[in-house]
């Protein structure tokens, strides 16, 4: 696969409003080095506790949350910046709408 520049103007903009109890996501790049996808999640959504194999940096573009990292519990919000190592449980609540984008490092 040909490694070609990539330019998101802006963010937020990639996808569209987020309708009721809803997660939508794109991924902006995926290859053998690295996925990197931008999530938005309604208000009062959640992923439940898993684990990756890959090293993951979680950058909050909007709104507000809360995570679990390990045996941590911290307070997310547009501009936080969160990395992880491969194999944390880690788990994620929106009191927002929430968008972010998450690196997967391969």
């Amino acid at each position: 696969m040909e490694d070609i520049q990539i330019v998101v103007a802006d963010l937020l903009k990639r996808l569209p409003e987020i309708p009721g109890d809803t997660v939508l996501s794109q991924t902006l790049k995926k290859d053998d080095k690295m996925d990197v996808t931008l999530f938005s999640f309604a208000a009062g959504q959640e992923l439940t506790e898993h684990t990756s194999p890959h090293r993951a940096i979680v950058e909050v573009l909007k709104g507000e949350g809360s995570m679990t990292l390990g045996k941590e519990f911290a307070e997310i919000k547009a501009g936080s910046w969160v990395y992880m190592p491969p194999e944390l449980p880690h788990s994620l609540k929106t009191k927002t709408s929430l968008v972010m984008l998450l690196t997967l490092i391969k």
